[in-house]
């Protein structure tokens, strides 16, 4: 099996037979992989290359890491296996133990170079607040019926029997209605 390098800092629009070209003077190159965005298409700035022989390898590396390639400095590196680049879990924090600041040290220690994080008081709590909520609340009393509110729509059926609708007609019919009168039907 092959020494594979990792090559960062690659100018965007390289091809594989320029790098290939490129890295053929150290040695026959086996295998050359250029990686590209799954979404845009586009190249990502580095690739992957693979010698053959060790020593080829670590001459590429010696040679061309942190050389000029089409304008920008190449970083060539050993590729390291795909679970090697994963980084181990964080350390759990320490719950409550905080350094003496300088203000708290005791004479004998030494000063610490690190500020105070001494910010001020802690906030109340929040559960406080729903006591003043509540007896405002009780003060107020009960609430009553909810109004009706008034659309200016009816969906309901029509009562021709309302007296109403009769007063509209006599007036109507009186001449004070004019909705439906013509301009000259006023006039005379």
């Amino acid at each position: 099996m092959g020494i594979r390098l990792y090559i960062g800092n690659l100018p965007f629009n390289v091809t594989e037979a320029e790098l290939r070209d490129h890295f053929s003077t150290v040695g026959p190159l086996s295998y050359v992989s250029i990686p590209t965005d799954r979404e845009t298409g586009k190249q990502r700035g580095f690739a992957f290359v693979e010698f053959k022989d060790r020593a080829q390898a670590d001459e590429a590396i010696r040679r061309f890491n942190n050389q000029s390639f089409q304008g920008r400095s190449l970083s060539v590196s050993e590729a390291r296996a795909k679970n090697d680049n994963q980084r181990p879990p964080a350390p759990t924090r320490p719950s409550v133990s905080r350094a003496p600041s300088t203000a708290e040290a005791e004479p004998g220690d030494p000063p610490s170079k690190k500020p105070s994080r001494n910010l001020g008081p802690d906030k109340p709590s929040r559960h406080g607040r729903g006591k003043a909520r509540s007896e405002f609340k009780a003060e107020r009393g009960p609430k009553g019926p909810m109004r009706e509110v008034v659309r200016g729509q009816f969906f309901g059926e029509v009562d021709d029997d309302d007296d109403d609708y009769d007063d509209y007609d006599e007036e109507a019919n009186e001449g004070n209605f004019d909705a439906g009168a013509s301009d000259s039907e006023k006039d005379t």
